[in-house]
């Protein structure tokens, strides 16, 4: 009998939408180990190596920026030499400098280890971006809702993990942590080898060019949309705990529950919600929904300051509930919008575009947040609720806007200068 390798094993047990499970699966056990990372990475840093926070932040600053450059560059070679080849770089690239985390002990060689895991997680978006394009299959808004459902539960029980080590506070368990990292990034690498096709690049129109997704105005303008949006992400993790904290009686456990509240909704809520926001047009429509619902959650957190203590809590989990479904319809047409807009051949350019944009507004996040909403108070809640509402309100008519410039997925006729070629609405639409 002739035995077969494990790989071909593995193979064989696949089914047609097993590309998708195991897309699933290596993005899941990924986030699991940045959900461990995360939650400890500044302690070990601070506590371990010994470098100074203020010092730590600037070095994150640093590689945070930099590694904004990767977006297209990344995206372009995905689209060039097919998505999966980038993106098990980037995984390995990543599985070594997490390692490398545990032997540094000065702030340059931090700085540069940081440096380098930030371009390439940002490659690895672009690429991976891609890959869940190509994986989309028949119903891409309902996979791209199950995937981000798994993201979040990895996110979740990651940070679980991290909290045994935060208890123990040792060298030995902060380094578990970082090991498993690393670890995390190898075996979602070695799931996708086994389990994701290796998708050919697809033939580009001639007019092609490596900045083109620059050139596409009403994309540009969504991806600005939603970066100010993602303002909202850390108005929960870090805004409201600092709210909490600093202007309410509330018992300190109430951040640990807004937090699982947060984690909860998103888990419970992203495939019902986003499953049924598939075209450009409906993830407009979900993005003013989310703007409403922010709207509603902001001023609610404000008055956490003003009821008295027995109250507070219960106000501030109603408060992240409203919050919660504003996210979850938010990330939902943002999956639409930014896949759904994006040429088909040139979806590793897109997603890492929309990737910078998302992180350039989540580096700009803490100073704004801190500043505006903090310093004002109530007034800053109010004019941080309406302007999530006047950013989704203006959603339908961006996604309009750049539907008008594509042409019918059925047109194969190729794409005019500074106008992209279109891609093929998801089905449904």
């Amino acid at each position: 009998m002739i035995r077969k390798s494990p790989a071909r094993r593995m193979s064989g047990l696949l089914t047609p939408s097993d590309p998708q499970r195991a897309l699933i699966a290596a993005t899941f056990v990924n986030r699991v180990g940045n959900g461990l990372f995360n939650t400890a990475s500044v302690l070990y840093f601070t506590l371990v190596v010994h470098l100074p926070a203020a010092r730590v932040g600037v070095g994150l600053t640093i590689a945070g920026l930099v590694g904004l450059l990767a977006g297209i560059p990344a995206g372009n070679l995905a689209d060039r030499y097919g998505p999966r080849t980038v993106w098990l770089t980037a995984l390995t690239v990543q599985a070594v400098t997490m390692t490398a985390f545990v032997l540094i002990d000065d702030w340059v060689t931090f700085t540069l280890l940081a440096t380098l895991d930030r371009l390439a997680a940002t490659a690895a978006g672009a690429a991976g971006g891609a890959l869940i394009a190509r994986a989309g299959g028949e119903r891409p808004a309902a996979f791209r809702a199950k995937l981000r459902t798994f993201v979040n539960l990895g996110v979740v029980l990651g940070t679980l993990g991290a909290a045994f080590a935060l208890a123990a506070d040792t060298r030995t368990a902060y380094t578990a942590l970082i090991v498993a990292n690393a670890a995390s990034f190898a075996c979602a690498g070695l799931l996708a080898l086994v389990g994701v096709p290796d998708y050919p690049p697809l033939p580009r129109p001639e007019e092609h060019h490596r900045w083109a997704v620059l050139t596409d105005r009403p994309y540009v303008s969504f991806v600005a949309l939603y970066g100010a949006m993602g303002l909202q992400y850390q108005t929960v993790s870090l805004l409201l705990p600092v709210w909490l904290s600093a202007h309410t009686d509330a018992p300190r456990w109430t951040v640990a529950a807004v937090y699982a509240v947060n984690s909860g909704v998103c888990v419970l809520f992203q495939s019902r919600i986003g499953s049924r926001v598939e075209t450009p047009r409906q993830g407009g429509r979900a993005f003013r929904i989310a703007g409403l619902l922010f709207l509603v959650s902001c001023p609610l957190m404000a008055l956490t300051a003003d009821v008295p203590v027995w109250t507070a809590p219960a106000l501030a989990v109603l408060a992240v509930v409203v919050h919660s479904l504003g996210e979850v319809w938010e990330s939902s047409g943002g999956y639409a919008i930014g896949f759904g807009l994006a040429p088909d051949h040139a979806q590793g350019q897109y997603q890492g575009f929309f990737g910078v944009g998302f992180d350039a507004g989540q580096a700009l996040a803490p100073v704004v947040l801190t500043t505006a909403v903090l310093g004002l108070g109530h007034t800053g809640w109010l004019l941080l609720g309406a302007f999530f509402a006047a950013v989704g309100a203006a959603g339908p008519p961006v996604a309009a806007w750049a539907e008008r410039t594509r042409r019918p997925s059925h047109d194969p006729a190729p794409a005019t200068p500074g106008r992209p070629a279109a891609a093929p609405l998801p089905d449904g639409a």
